[in-house]
């Protein structure tokens, strides 16, 4: 069954512990995928997490819904997802592969910032973006990683977490450079620094705060210059991104949880169900109950 009042959040350390897994320096995780499947039995529930979770698969089939877009599974597919994201898995019982999770710092460690990684369009949380087909020649080498990553944390000597660390940003190189994604250098390295700080605000505080004012006012800057960073970066103001984040959560919860059209504008903050309704059809160009319906007969969460 799935969560009547919210939508369940898995952590990095909770998880580990829950299938008798230590994640190395508590930042990253990562087995087969054959191990992994056997002691979590949860992931056809609609969930999401707090660290960045990726899935190689070399075997099996199934399907995968993220967020609203549903994926078929096939071997040579790879999937990238950030913190926050919902989703489930309907896999058949032969699928085989790997799973990596690790958090947001990890590349702390080496002396990056997290803001590293919105250089590659897979980790955008564009579900259609996140979703990759390897051909042979990039699923051999992308494999060799996996392997790699599995047996250096088992590892665990002084050197282990620079080499994860070394694997992980070979990995995403590697893919970016086999399929030819473009990788974002344009916007000055200050101004990604502050949106991925405005980001990790937004992430924490969109239901209480809704103007770019109050980010600004965080982040010690200015509204303009908070929207000129937006601007650079995305080509979106700072209010239409606290917008669409409020606009995702409705979704995810009109989606994935029982709660009533009223609970769900309780949960978001808005002042009643009809002020919570005029926002979200002006924004999606549909009502909270013509968004649920549709979207009921088009995704199914597995049971």
């Amino acid at each position: 069954m799935k969560d009547t009042n919210t939508i369940p959040l898995y952590d990095l350390n909770g998880l580990s512990r829950s299938i008798g897994i230590i994640p190395l320096h508590d930042k990253i995780m990562a087995l087969p995928f054959s191990d992994y499947v056997r002691i979590q039995d949860k992931m056809n529930i609609p969930h999401r997490h707090n660290f960045y979770h990726i899935r190689l698969f070399t075997k099996g089939s199934g399907a995968q819904t993220i967020d609203f877009d549903k994926f078929k599974i096939q071997p040579g597919q790879i999937y990238f997802m950030i913190p926050g994201q919902v989703h489930c898995w309907d896999y058949t019982d032969d699928l085989d592969g790997y799973s990596v999770n690790f958090s947001e710092n990890i590349f702390r460690s080496i002396g990056l910032n997290p803001n590293y990684l919105e250089q590659f369009t897979f980790f955008r949380g564009i579900p259609n973006d996140s979703v990759i087909d390897l051909k042979e020649k990039a699923l051999d080498e992308v494999t060799y990683y996996f392997k790699h990553l599995v047996d250096e944390i088992n590892n665990k000597d002084s050197f282990s977490m620079e080499m994860v660390c070394f694997d992980l940003l070979s990995l995403f190189i590697s893919i970016s450079r086999h399929m030819g994604i473009p990788v974002n250098k344009q916007s000055p390295m200050q101004n990604q620094n502050t949106l991925y700080k405005f980001r990790t605000l937004l992430n924490k505080h969109y239901v209480e705060k809704r103007s770019p004012k109050d980010y600004a006012a965080m982040l010690y800057i200015t509204h303009n210059q908070l929207n000129a960073v937006c601007n650079n970066c995305l080509g979106r103001t700072a209010g239409e991104l606290i917008r669409e984040k409020i606009v995702l959560e409705a979704k995810r919860l009109l989606v994935n949880t029982d709660l009533s059209i009223s609970e769900i504008a309780d949960k978001l903050n808005f002042n009643d169900r009809s002020y919570f309704t005029k926002f979200f059809k002006k924004y999606t160009n549909v009502t909270p109950e013509e968004f649920k319906k549709s979207l009921s007969n088009s995704i199914k969460n597995i049971q």
